[in-house]
């Protein structure tokens, strides 16, 4: 019997019948118990509960900030190898002869609109604009904050954290999953990515307790995601209507403002799980692309387009330079001021970015796994890796330098490094258009910025369905997409009263650590079948 004709070697069980009828038990309820176990902590001292949630942060990046670094780098090595190398980049997610169920197009936009959608709309602006006015270089004396020559630094730092290295984080879990699942016949879950090292012994506890790992990081890494959207939902609104509800004194969105918007996202990403993807998801993913290329296009023609087109070329050189270095730069020096400064804002940045990835890898490297089937290698890592950190590039660069030189140029006078993060684009947008065709404007993000909260919602709760029901692509079943949309609300409305966003940015760091020891296995899982089969074929 060859490699390819191998029955599975990883069998889940699930429930014949009742509430769980289609999923593993064990799977599908202990993540359940945790998160509750976590909301009855933080309903009973909010405050303490995120005091102690920074203080398990600061423990966890303080003690791993080497091995996030490090873990990374080898991911993005691999990913990369992998399509380079003939014979690996031939190699097919699926059976041979297999085609792809969805256009290229759409393929791509739903697997952008899953990766990234909100980070983009958020820190298109908002990074930029942060490490033009700090960044390791500032921090050293090296630059000066606010320059024009900071800009440059500005840049290689902001497409560190969107660049090569976080897309890769996404696209090993997506690879191993898609070749494993497509082409050996493995259940299309976590644990199958870990098949060619464990073997058996994923079919039992081993598998479940890898299984409710990532689904507690895709919960955790969603939270998020969705925290940081009904934070700039609540700014747009503002910005378009004015109500002062909406916005506290400082310029921030009021609690009550991001409740009522985190109910009314989860609640349509429901409606749009229970439609699975071939109808909401897929729709949804092509109204995201279209709008982020009109949001685009906008700054192109209308933004600082000869200082952002200068941007753009140098950023890509300047960050393909640094990238080596960047990538396992570790600073720990805490005898002198400089040292702690450099500590501190590599765990703000560097470290948080790396978990944040590792966070949202379980969900978006199904999710890619699931829209690639019958795509060959290479192929996959120029869709999954290689276009979307040039799209990426391409808002970093047209959206973030049209801020920076409206500041740069005097315009600004501070408007928008001063506004909060949610802020800093329709800040932008303000500065440029009149008032009401900046109104227009932000509607349309607005618009852009629910699609893409509720495409990001809507797969995470499908995907955690699917490795909740051992693998079933088509499970959808509405009482538990309900009911993991009730524990996504709960979860962040909780965390959010608890600590606003940095409870939720703690829990995520946190939350990411076991899971990235998961993905590491994985990439070397990964490596060892594909070896075997390029073996068996000569």
């Amino acid at each position: 019997m060859t490699e390819e004709s191998q029955p599975p070697q990883v069998l889940i069980a699930t429930q014949t019948k009742g509430f769980y009828a289609g999923f593993n038990p064990w799977v599908a309820a202990v993540p359940k118990i945790i998160i509750a176990a976590l909301l009855i902590w933080v309903a009973s001292s909010p405050a303490a509960a995120g005091a102690q949630l920074l203080a398990l942060q600061s423990w966890s990046t303080a003690s791993f900030a080497h091995w996030y670094m490090l873990v990374t780098a080898f991911l993005t090595l691999a990913c990369l190898a992998l399509a380079l190398w003939p014979s690996t980049g031939r190699l097919m997610l699926g059976k041979p002869g297999e085609t792809p169920e969805f256009s290229r197009f759409t393929w791509l936009s739903m697997m952008f609109g899953a990766g990234i959608g909100v980070g983009m709309l958020t820190y298109s602006t908002a990074e930029p604009i942060f490490h033009f006015t700090t960044n390791p270089e500032t921090i050293q004396g090296l630059a000066q904050s606010q320059d024009a020559d900071n800009v440059r630094n500005a840049y290689k730092w902001a497409l560190l954290h969107y660049g090569l290295t976080p897309w890769a984080c996404y696209g090993i879990v997506g690879m191993a999953l898609g070749y494993l699942s497509y082409a050996k016949d493995m259940p299309l879950t976590i644990r199958s990515g870990l098949q060619p090292i464990f073997g058996k012994r994923l079919s039992g506890g081993l598998g479940h307790l890898v299984d409710i790992a990532a689904i507690l990081a895709t919960l955790i890494g969603l939270g998020v995601t969705i925290g940081y959207g009904v934070s700039q939902f609540a700014a747009g609104l503002f910005n378009i209507s004015g109500l002062s509800f909406l916005m506290n004194d400082n310029g921030q969105p009021t609690l009550d403002a991001q409740l009522a918007g985190l109910v009314l996202i989860v609640g349509a990403s429901c409606i749009s799980a229970s439609s699975g993807i071939q109808r909401g998801i897929k729709w949804l993913s092509n109204i995201n692309m279209g709008l982020s290329i009109f949001l685009v296009g906008f700054f192109v023609l209308f933004g600082s387009t000869i200082f952002a087109v200068t941007t753009f070329g140098y950023a890509i050189w300047d960050y393909l330079l640094a990238l080596p270095s960047m990538s396992v730069t570790v600073w720990n020096d805490t005898s002198t001021s400089v040292g702690r400064a450099l500590q501190a804002w590599q765990g703000a940045w560097n470290i948080f970015y790396w978990a944040w990835w590792i966070a949202f890898a379980p969900f978006v490297g199904l999710f890619l796994a699931r829209v690639s089937r019958g795509r060959s290698v290479r192929e996959y890592v120029l869709g999954a890796i290689i276009v979307p950190s040039m799209v990426c590039l391409t808002w970093l660069a047209f959206v973030g330098a049209t801020a920076i030189d409206l500041e740069l140029q005097g315009v600004a006078q501070g408007a928008i490094v001063n506004a909060d993060i949610s802020s800093q684009l329709f800040a932008t947008i303000n500065l440029l258009l009149s008032p009401s065709l900046a109104i227009a404007l932000s509607a349309i993000v607005v618009i852009l910025l629910l699609t893409f909260l509720i495409t990001s919602a809507d797969s995470g709760i499908l995907i955690i369905n699917t490795l909740a029901s051992g693998g079933n692509q088509n499970q959808r079943g509405t009482r538990h997409i309900i009911a993991w949309g009730s524990i996504f609300t709960l979860l962040i409305g909780a965390l959010l009263t608890a600590g606003g966003m940095g409870a939720l940015r703690s829990a995520m760091i946190i939350g990411a650590l076991p899971f990235s020891a998961v993905m590491a296995l994985m990439a070397i899982a990964l490596v060892k079948v594909m070896r075997q089969d390029i073996q068996s074929q000569k």
